[in-house]
């Protein structure tokens, strides 16, 4: 019998049979060497009655899975990517854990090994833009798993009008959308990734579209992809809110769960885990 059936055939699914079905959609092998996705705090035999999605576990999320009275919190970005030497809970990372662990709430994430998947972050991000043709900008152990996607717009738009497009796509934050480029330039080709990206500007994808759409776009790089697109040629650049570019995944993710696990609740969190309250407009 296969996992997803000898869970599925119960309702008394447990932590582990949860985190096995986790690993089958959304294959640790696939993340980062850098990442620390997996279970992360929690009994593996307690059982999982209700599962509660989030991008972010923060005091605020973790407050609301465990009034909710989820068994398991799923969320995107690991809590203990990087080392930490305290869980006092006068720190936030043990705040969080404490608050968890006392309402008998599991925590388990998928960061980029839910990035790399056929309906991973960017796909999602992709999907919702209609991009034709999507591929990974960087392909991994398979030619339809990566980082980032590239693909053609279903009709030619111009830069505002995408941008545009966008802030109707993705929640609102404080942030908004930013954009360097011409306002009227025509978009057919567009590269993006969910998230923090501008590791890939210089990938040969990014440099071949007409736009690229990620996140946390820092100053020097790009600045230095602008200028070297006014002298040799380069995409134009959107930068979006990472939380938000993330946050359209779960509710995909939230139905692969449920395909998975019938037994079982799973909702979604719409908490903004986004970290920016306000901007000034100058």
């Amino acid at each position: 019998m296969s996992i997803s059936a000898s869970v599925a055939s119960s309702a008394g699914s447990t932590v582990a049979d949860v985190c096995a079905i986790i690993e089958r959609i959304w294959p640790v092998a696939g993340a980062a060497s850098w990442d620390a996705p997996g279970l992360l705090s929690g009994d593996p035999g307690a059982p999982v009655i209700s599962i509660h999605l989030a991008v972010d576990a923060v005091p605020d999320v973790a407050d609301e899975a465990v009034a909710a009275g989820a068994d398991l919190l799923f969320v995107h970005h690991p809590l203990l990517l990087r080392g930490v030497t305290t869980v006092a809970e006068d720190r936030y990372k043990g705040a969080v854990l404490a608050r968890l662990i006392r309402g008998g709430c599991a925590l388990v994430a998928a960061h980029t090994n839910a990035d790399v998947v056929e309906t991973g972050t960017s796909a999602v991000l992709a999907a919702h833009l209609g991009l034709i043709d999507p591929r990974p900008i960087t392909v991994g152990e398979a030619p339809s798993r990566g980082i980032g996607r590239v693909g053609r717009l279903p009709e030619p738009t111009t830069l505002g009008r995408l941008a545009r497009q966008l802030a109707e796509i993705l929640p609102a934050t404080a942030s908004g959308i930013r954009v360097a480029g011409d306002y009227d330039r025509v978009i057919t080709t567009v590269a993006l990734c969910a998230g923090a990206g501008d590791s890939l500007l210089g990938e040969a994808a990014v440099h071949a579209s007409d736009v690229y759409i990620t996140s946390d776009l820092r100053h020097h790089p790009a600045s230095e992809s602008r200028e070297n697109a006014k002298v040799a040629g380069g995409p134009a650049l959107i930068d979006v809110s990472h939380w938000a570019s993330e946050w359209l995944w779960l509710d995909v993710a939230a139905d692969e769960l449920r395909l998975a696990l019938p037994g079982v609740i799973v909702t979604v969190s719409d908490l903004r885990t986004d970290p920016w309250d306000f901007t000034i407009v100058q």
